[in-house]
C-alpha cells in the first residue's frame, strides 16, 4: 500500500486533469501517469477514463476512491499525532469556507493560528453551503464553515448570529427609513443568490410568507452588491458579506429582525486530526474576540 500513490490519484480526480494534477504536486504529467498506472496494475482494473475534457473515474474507480480518501485522511492524523506529542509541529488542515468568511474572517484567524504554530498549512476550498457540506460528508474537507441548521449531523461550534440586511439602490427611497417594510420585497425587482448559496435568504422570505419578484439569480455575493449599486433591483444578504467595504447601497434591518446563524463544523469532533481541534479552539476565542471590539465600538 502506498500512501503517496493514493494522494496523487484523489488530486487527480479533484482536478479532473493529469496535467494540473502534476503542476500542483510539482512533478512532470508523465510521472503522473506513472503512478496512476502503476495503481491501475496493484490493483488489477483501469481506475480513470481518459477523453477531451479530462480524466474521470472508473466505476471501480469511483468504489475504491472512499476507502483510500479515508486511508490518506488517517494517515494525516497519525503523522498529526505523532506532530502534536512533539508539539504539534506539523500537519495540514483543509477548509471549506465560502466568500464572507474567507474574506473578514479567516485572514485574521490564520495569522493567529500560524503565530503558535508555523509548521501547520492550511488548504482552503470555496464553494456554496451545499458543498462544503458534501465535501464535509466524504471526508474531502476536516472543517467547513456553515450556516445552521445543517442538513447532515456534523459536530458544530457555534460562532455567530449575522444580521440579515436589506440592500437598495444609493437612490432608492426607503434608503434612510429605519428599516425596509416586509411588503415592499414582494413590490420590488429582486436579485437572488443562486441555489445552494441562497438558503439563508429563502428561511426569510419563507418565514415572513414573502413571493419576491425574482429578476436576476447571481452566485457571486459582489456581483449582487454590483447589481443593486446600478439600480437593477434590491437583495438581502448577510452583514458580514457588506462590512468592511464602502458599497454604494442603502442597508437597512427588515422590519422583523432576522439572522443566520454561522457555525464550524467538524464530522467528530473525537475522530479529528490534532490540529484540526486546535484550530477549532482559536477560532472560537478569534469570534469571541471579535464580537466583544465590536460591541465596545
Amino acid at each position: 500500500m502506498s500512501i503517496h500513490k493514493y494522494e496523487v490519484l484523489l488530486k487527480v480526480v479533484e482536478l479532473g486533469s493529469l496535467t494540473r494534477a502534476a503542476e500542483e504536486l510539482g512533478f512532470t504529467q508523465s510521472g503522473v501517469s506513472h503512478i496512476i498506472h502503476g495503481l491501475e496494475r496493484e490493483f488489477g482494473f483501469p481506475l480513470l477514463l481518459r477523453d477531451r475534457s479530462g480524466v474521470r473515474l472508473t466505476t471501480n474507480g469511483e468504489r475504491v476512491l472512499p476507502p483510500m480518501r479515508e486511508t490518506v485522511n488517517w494517515n494525516e492524523q497519525l503523522k498529526q499525532v505523532v506532530s502534536s506529542i512533539h508539539g504539534l509541529t506539523s500537519g495540514v488542515i483543509r477548509i471549506g469556507t465560502f466568500t464572507s468568511v474567507s474574506v473578514h474572517w479567516l485572514p485574521g484567524m490564520i495569522k493567529d493560528f500560524q503565530r503558535d504554530y508555523p509548521g501547520i498549512s492550511f488548504r482552503l476550498v470555496e464553494g456554496d453551503y451545499e458543498q462544503i457540506e458534501d465535501w464535509l460528508a466524504a471526508g474531502e474537507i476536516d472543517c467547513g464553515f456553515m450556516t445552521l441548521p445543517a442538513r447532515g449531523s456534523f459536530e458544530i461550534v457555534p460562532l455567530r448570529q449575522d444580521r440579515m440586511l436589506v440592500i437598495v439602490p444609493p437612490d432608492h427611497p426607503l434608503r434612510q427609513a429605519a428599516h425596509f417594510p416586509l411588503e415592499r420585497i414582494a413590490e420590488e425587482a429582486f436579485i437572488m443568490p443562486r441555489e445552494g448559496s441562497d438558503y439563508d435568504v429563502r428561511r426569510v422570505l419563507e418565514h415572513t410568507g414573502i413571493t419576491p419578484d425574482v429578476h436576476f439569480v447571481l452566485g457571486d455575493d459582489y456581483a449582487i452588491i454590483a447589481m443593486v449599486e446600478n439600480g437593477l433591483g434590491i437583495s438581502i444578504l448577510p452583514e458580514l458579506v457588506l462590512q468592511g467595504r464602502d458599497h454604494n447601497v442603502g442597508m437597512l434591518e427588515l422590519e422583523q429582525p432576522a439572522f443566520r446563524s454561522l457555525g464550524l463544523a467538524v464530522q467528530s469532533m473525537s475522530k479529528a486530526s490534532p490540529a484540526t481541534r486546535r484550530f477549532l479552539q482559536y477560532v472560537e476565542h478569534w469570534v469571541q474576540s471579535t464580537n466583544k471590539e465590536s460591541r465596545n465600538e
